[in-house]
Formats: structure tokens, sequence, C-alpha cells
């Protein structure tokens, strides 16, 4: 059938964007490759840019021909799309091509089919993207239309799009369900900020189990990590308001029990008691790595402030001192509140960051100039320790701040920290593989821009050389980031390229007015910071009314993320009581960020059509409507909402409704549609809002879904 009946088609120019002067939309009629006025040229090369064409009668448009000039030409279409439909208003896209900057005319086929069935047009949209010369405007010489107008032929597919059109429920519940099979609605799911659901977890007490002995007690300070194969969390040390802790608990999601592995892990060849050190857990090998800890200066004796290191082997529960000070080994002195991540795949853990603490004699005084630990890597299989930078300007070591590994980018993502009394806001990333620190925003200026450093791969190589630094400006995006100064915890999630901090008090007394629970989430290839959760009430009353329902705000908490079932967890800290202040917590607490489903979007559209279809059938066939409102409508209506459930209440005063709506006329009298135009329009607008825009451009009927043939 495609090329029975095949001629030229006739077109009038019904509409354009702008023309320049003598170059007029109709000299396309005519093909005169001599004459260099015989063109239509845009007044402009800022789009829109358009011209729309008008058919005599509607017709299956199957090619498009473009003349050209004799020479080549600065002018002509290095890009172009062309849009058709029955309407001038609601068209879909049909081509994206581009011409070559030569003479010889191109033919085009365009797409003409949906879903097996041709698909008539009664106008085209030609729409120039871009021309050979970059700054100049477009020119379109000769334009020729080849299809089929026989009326014979275009007559059945008219038939077929008015049925669509026209309310067969059934196709579009069907098509629905085939774009949530494609994945078309995942689009749309991505775009949809997150919401938080915070949940309070009552571990199960074990038989003969007392309270305290059933799960961790209050602390601060402590750490935490998750062996995402296992659903185990780990929490080790921490400090209670009294004295350093130096008990090892386990916690096991699937059964939601705490197991207690030791009350003191020094008396079994572990780590001593501390609080502000940092462990981190190599998953496939079962292993969990500690370094750091806090002391007070009356314990900062030569001998107390070597920096030992420690291995938890899971699978046999004993501890290995890997050495008693990391800093003989070339490795970090001691330090505290500090970061530690691990390359797993590489066997390679990061250290960055932290206060050295010193001893009296090296001038560790209160008040003496602090000293921060720079960038360390430590290789796992050979035991060895690997300075990669030290504190500098490229990279500002600090305490209290982030330090996330993605294992495909190969990065460290650092962020946030205080360095002194100054609390730093910039944000930037270190290539593990390059050296190459790049900028993403300079917490020194208003407007951040940003920077590249650039290296050799230095890790584990000889000699050690610090990475070069140049400056470098590059694309930026001004966003709103989350406020320094305040206790932040993050995590992140490598398969969906995205960081999220959760932002407390801060340490500082003085700070503390501007309490706020806030939640950031960071979209990596968009380089774009999302606030999805803030609550800055600050007063006793509400925080106690709301403590099942949302933790309090806090800082020397910690939160833990399990990338495979998307799962934070947080437990303890510090709330920052001055009338208390050795309180600290021990809640326990999981959250998950939601965001609609593709089943959910799904659901959602098919209660929309069968709402939609019932209201139709109760203006005409009462009875029959009732039945469908208890059957088809019922089963598909979302209980849990409110909104829809009552929604759902109110749809049998519909039966009672007698007034009837405007019949409409539709293009030229060609299609005539049925009472319900307007109401099925507004239908469609509503489902086409889950799609891709280049999928609903232009917004006619659910047909525009379907791929072209």
């Amino acid at each position: 059938m495609a090329d029975t009946g095949k001629e030229i088609l006739k077109y009038k120019i019904k509409n354009w964007s702008s023309f320049s002067y003598n170059y007029l939309p109709e000299n396309i009629y005519l093909d005169k490759p001599t004459d260099q006025s015989s063109r239509w040229s845009s007044d402009s090369n800022h789009p829109p840019q358009f011209l729309i064409l008008k058919l005599d009668k509607p017709s299956i448009v199957q090619t498009i021909t473009f003349g050209k000039y004799e020479k080549t030409h600065v002018c002509n279409l290095k890009k172009f799309k062309i849009f058709g439909g029955i309407s001038e208003s609601h068209m879909l896209q049909l081509l994206e091509s581009g011409l070559k900057n030569d003479h010889i005319p191109e033919s085009f086929p365009i797409k003409h089919e949906i879903d097996g069935n041709h698909f008539p047009c009664k106008y085209l949209k030609i729409v120039p993207i871009q021309s050979w010369g970059p700054s100049f405007n477009f020119s379109i010489w000769y334009v020729e239309l080849q299809g089929i107008s026989d009326w014979h032929i275009v007559k059945p597919t008219m038939h077929w799009y008015n049925n669509v059109k026209d309310g067969d429920f059934d196709a579009c519940e069907h098509l629905v369900y085939r774009a949530c099979e494609e994945g078309l609605f995942h689009h749309y799911i991505s775009l949809q900020d997150y919401k938080p659901l915070w949940s309070p977890i009552e571990p199960v007490i074990k038989t003969n189990d007392s309270l305290v002995d059933s799960r961790p007690g209050m602390r601060g300070g402590h750490q935490m990590c998750v062996d995402v194969l296992s659903e185990t969390l780990y929490l080790f040390g921490g400090w209670d308001g009294n004295h350093d802790l130096a008990d090892l608990w386990m916690y096991h999601v699937p059964s939601r029990e705490w197991t207690c592995l030791s009350r003191n892990t020094q008396l079994e060849g572990g780590p001593g008691a501390r609080s502000c050190h940092k462990i981190c857990i190599d998953y496939e090998r079962k292993q969990i790595f500690t370094l750091g800890r806090y002391l007070d200066s009356a314990m900062r004796t030569t001998e107390n402030l070597k920096s030992d290191f420690y291995m938890y082997d899971i699978g046999s529960g004993k501890w290995t001192l890997i050495t008693e000070d990391t800093h003989a080994m070339g490795g970090p002195r001691l330090v505290f509140d500090h970061q530690m991540a691990i390359d797993v795949e590489r066997r390679t853990l990061f250290v960055f960051g932290g206060r050295v603490l010193l001893s009296p004699t090296e001038g560790g005084e209160r008040g003496s100039e602090p000293i921060f630990s720079g960038l360390f890597a430590y290789h796992i299989p050979t035991n060895t320790w690997k300075l990669v930078m030290e504190d500098c300007e490229q990279l500002r070591s600090r305490i209290g701040h982030s330090m996330l590994f993605h294992p495909r980018k190969r990065c460290l993502y650092i962020f946030a920290g205080q360095r002194s009394k100054e609390f730093l806001n910039d944000f930037l990333t270190y290539n593990i593989d390059t050296g190459q620190i790049d900028m993403i925003v300079d917490g020194t200026k208003k407007d951040a821009q940003g920077g590249t450093v650039s290296s050799q791969s230095i890790l584990f190589d000889q000699p050690v050389h610090h990475p070069y630094y140049r400056h470098v400006l590059k694309d930026f995006v001004k966003t709103s980031v989350p406020a320094a100064g305040f206790t932040q915890r993050a995590t992140i999630d490598p398969d969906k390229d995205e960081i999220h901090v959760l932002s407390g008090l801060s340490k500082d007394k003085d700070r503390r007015d501007n309490v706020k629970n806030s939640l950031w989430v960071y979209d990596i290839n968009k380089n774009k910071w999302s606030c999805i959760y803030k609550n800055e009430n600050s007063g006793q009353q509400y925080w106690t009314k709301m403590q099942h329902l949302e933790p309090v705000p806090r800082f020397a908490h910690q939160l833990v993320f399990d990338h495979i079932k998307k799962v934070h967890y947080l437990f303890g800290g510090n709330p920052g009581k001055e009338s208390l202040p050795k309180m600290r917590l021990d809640d326990f607490w999981s959250l998950k960020l939601g965001r609609p489903s593709a089943e959910n979007l799904l659901r959602r559209c098919q209660y929309l059509i069968r709402k939609h279809r019932y209201q139709e059938m109760a203006e005409r066939y009462p009875k029959a409507a009732m039945e469908y409102l208890q059957k088809d409508l019922a089963q598909i209506v979302d209980h849990r909402s409110e909104e829809e459930k009552q929604e759902f209440h109110q749809l049998a005063s519909t039966l009672f409704k007698t007034d009837n709506e405007d019949e409409e006329m539709f293009d030229d009298s060609i299609t005539v549609m049925s009472d319900h135009y307007q109401s099925r329009t507004n239908l469609f607008d509503e489902l086409v809002a889950f799609f891709p825009d280049d999928m609903t451009q232009p917004k006619e009927n659910l047909v525009d879904m379907i791929p072209i043939c």
C-alpha cells in the first residue's frame, strides 16, 4: 500500500516564524536553483523558526524533497526537524535530519505509520535547527511533498485516528501498560523530588536478654558501617557522656536483632576505647578497618599518641593489629574527626583530613595553631602507606567534613567541614587514578567557579610527586548548597550517581539558634543540589511530640547507607542540650527516599482512564456505570490515598448529573469530535505528564506515545 497512488501533494503556506525582506515563504513553491533570491530566509537564527505547510486535503505524506541553490550556501539547513498532524496546533515529530551543503536536491522518507497504521496529516511544520554557517539565518529554497491523497485510501486511516481520539478506553489502558513495560515512565520518575520516610527501628529483644544487653547504649562519636551483601550493620565505640567505649555490636536487618560481639575489644586483642575515630568495611572480604581517636590533652603522652591501626575479620571474629603506629609506616599521625573511604575493588583505603593530636612538647597546648592531616592511601595487600597530598591550598585539610568514594567514576567527593574557626563550603573531587582535582564549588567566592588540579597518577609510584596545580575555568551550575557550619552526614549511591547529605546541629553552641534538620540530594551528572526536606522547629515540646516520627536534630551521630536496598540507618548522637551536656541518644532509625514507582504510575493512569470512562457512561447508561464503578474502577483505587478514596466515594453523584457538553468541530469539519472532546483532552493532558517531553511534543492524543515506524 505504501507506494499505491503516490503523487506530488499540493500545499499552501499556512504560517511562518519570520522572513527577511523579499525572501518570502511562498518562494519555496518554485524550484529555481539558479536564482539566489528564490528562497525563504528567516529574519533570525534564534529559535523558534519555522514554516507551516497546509495540505489541500488530509494525506499520507511519505517523502519530502528539498531543492537547493546551484552552489554551496552558508544558509542551508545543517539540521532540521519536521512535525506533522491533523491539527496545526498538535503535531508529532516525523523526521530529524540535515542537508548536505551542496547543490544536489535531497529527498527524505517521512515516518508515516503508528503501531502498524498509516498516519494522516493535514499540516507539516519544518523547523530549522542549525545552518551551515553558525551565525547565519536559515534558508529553504524549494520543498516538494510526495504521498497519497486518494480519499479511498486516506479515509480508513482517518477512521482509525478518530477511534483512538474518540474514546477507546481499552486501547488507552493498553497503551499506558505498554509504556510502563517499555520504561517510558522512568524519565518522569527521575524528575520527581524524593520524599523522605523516617521509621523508628524497634529491635527484637532476645529471650533472657535485658534491655541493656539487647542493644547498644546511648552514645555519640561512635562509628558504623554496613555489609550490604548480608544486610548487617556494625557499630563500634563512641562516647557515652562520661567515658569512651570499646564495645562492638552487630545488627542484622532481616531478623531485627542486635548482637554484642564484644563488650571490650581491647581485652580480645582489638583497639581500646575510643571516639571520633573512623571505620570502613570491605564487604566482599568481610574485613573492618579502624583508625584514629580523640584524646583529652591530659592523655596526650608520646606513647599514647601513636596511631594504632586494626582490622577485624568478621568470619573468624578476630582482631589484627596491623601496626602500632601508621606514622612510622609513612601513614598519617594520630588524628580525629578525619574521613576514611575504601576502594573495595582495588583494596585501597583513603584517609583525608582530621586534626593531628600533638603532645605538649610538640606544641599541642590549647590555643596553639592546629595541624591538619593530608590525603593518604593504604594498599591493603602490600600493607603500604603512601602520602598522596599534603595539606595545601589545592586540597585544604579539615575536620568534620565528608568524603565519599564513587567506585565507577573512580573519584573521592570531598566537601564541607571546619578548619580552625572557618566553616568550609567548598565541594571538590579527587580522581584516584589520575590525581586530578576538580573544584565543583569554590566556597571562598560568592559565585563559585570551577578549577582543575591535574597530575600524573601517583598512588604507589616512586618517587612521590605532589600534583601540580593549574587553575582552569569550567562550566558550572549556580545552585543552592547545604549550609556550612552544621554537622552533616553524607552517603553515596553509585548506582544512581547521587550524594545524600543529612544536616543537623552545629557543634558550635553560638550557631545553634539556627537549628535545622535538612536532607539534601546532589545529582552528580546534573551538578545539582536539591533540598528535599527541611525542618527548622527547635522547641522541646515539638520534638517531644515528633520523637516517634522523625529524629531530633543532633551532632556526633552516625548515618550509613545500604546502596543495594536503598536504605539509610541512623543511630545515636548528641542532641546539644545545654541543660544536659552529658546527654547522648540511643535512638535507631531507618530512612528511605521514595519516588513513585512505574507500577504506581501505571495504576494512577489506569485510575484516571477508568474514572473518565465511568463519568461518560454515567451520562447515558447509569446502571452499567454503577456496575463499572463497583467492579472495574473500585479495584484500581489506592485506598491508602485519602484524596483518591474520597474522590471515589463522590463519583456516585455523577449518576445524577444530566448536563451535556456542546459538540465541537475539529479541523475544517473533517473530524467530528464527540461531546466529550474537552474532557478527553484534559484526560490526555493528565496522562502525557508522565511521559518524556520528546514523546509528548506536541500533545494531541495517546497515539503520540507509540514509536513511529
